[in-house]
């Protein structure tokens, strides 16, 4: 069966706005949300535009074809899209609407853990150790159930330093209302009972898609500088991008960048229609962790020189890529998740 992954209209118009939004401020993260770019997926009662996954990631990989530092991956991806489809009406109307939001997923050892070691107690307390949080307004964190409850950073026996979140019996809400392992009803799927297994499932679909879009668009972005350095910049009087060598490495680059996208997109369209994208997200991430950072160092390696300025862009590019990777666990981590899937499958 073939599938048209082509964009709509609507789709169109999101990735070109976003582009000229990010190309034409000095103050991204103030202009996106002028444009109403970061209210995508949230529902229009709330005065959002009531979309998906799909056009949310469309922001995040022109995001990353800039390598602009905003916290998108965190707000956008396991915020907005999980409140968006998980949260209780209640719960919408406050985060929703003008909140910063972030998750805490990973704990020591495992970046997006089956079974968090994170705890809830009778009263609803929750304790535990989370790594690489950014700081929000309120946080999504991943517990034992599994299930997703929110919790206030600032709130006591919370304390975020350095990236690393520690939880001592602060109080938490369960995403959705009801308790972790309870029936939850999403206000955005329908009202359909649901586990708090499927909300947590469902905010490690947003993080790896949310990841493999920026990182679609930082290699893309990486790739285009590339180029446009080795048409430009000569030796013995001819361009750089005249002599095969160079030639053939800029090519290995663009397969990986053009593999990758082609692997996000479906991926993302399996996840926006509500299909099992699982299978499509693990391959998305593991091309990620595994062929974007060397496509990233040849980048580097093919504008010589310039490629070591820490002030030249690039810099951004595989900086933000070594961060995903990170994000995601790594390319063996990736692989085995990947392995482990496909056997179970057979």
């Amino acid at each position: 069966m073939l599938m048209d992954f082509r964009l709509d209209e609507t789709q169109e118009a999101i990735a070109r706005l976003a582009a000229e939004v990010l190309d034409g401020s000095d103050k991204p993260w103030a202009a996106l949300g002028q444009a109403g770019l970061l209210t995508l997926a949230v529902p229009e009662r709330l005065g959002g535009a009531g979309l998906g996954a799909l056009e949310t990631t469309l922001v995040l990989t022109e995001i990353g074809r800039r390598a602009i530092d905003v916290p998108a991956l965190h707000h956008l991806a396991l915020g907005v899209l999980t409140v968006a489809r998980w949260g209780s009406e209640t719960q919408q109307d406050e985060l929703l609407t003008g909140r910063t939001l972030g998750a805490a997923v990973a704990e020591p050892g495992d970046p997006l853990p089956a079974a968090p070691r994170t705890t809830v107690a009778p009263d609803g307390t929750v304790t535990g150790v989370k790594t690489g949080v950014t700081g929000a307004d309120r946080l999504l964190v991943t517990v034992a159930g599994p299930a997703v409850v929110i919790v206030d950073p600032a709130a006591p026996g919370a304390t975020l330093a350095d990236g690393i979140l520690y939880l001592n019996r602060a109080p938490a809400e369960p995403l959705g209302g009801e308790a972790p392992g309870a029936a939850v009803s999403g206000a955005a799927a329908g009202g359909a009972a649901s586990t708090g297994a499927d909300c947590h499932a469902d905010l490690h679909r947003h993080a790896i898609a949310g990841a493999c879009a920026l990182g679609d668009g930082a290699l893309a972005g990486a790739l285009a500088l590339t180029a446009g350095h080795v048409r430009t910049r000569e030796q013995f009087g001819k361009p750089l991008a005249t002599f095969q060598a160079v030639a053939q490495q800029v090519a290995d680059v663009y397969v990986a960048s053009r593999t990758l996208h082609l692997a996000v997109t479906s991926a993302v369209w399996r996840l926006g229609t509500d299909r099992d994208a699982d299978d499509d997200l693990d391959i998305a991430a593991q091309w990620l962790t595994a062929e974007a950072p060397p496509a990233a160092r040849t980048c580097h390696h093919l504008h010589g020189g310039l490629g070591l300025s820490a002030d030249y862009p690039l810099h951004r590019h595989t900086a933000l890529i070594r961060d995903l990777v990170r994000f995601l666990g790594g390319g063996e981590h990736r692989l085995t998740v990947l392995g482990e899937r496909l056997c179970s499958s057979n």
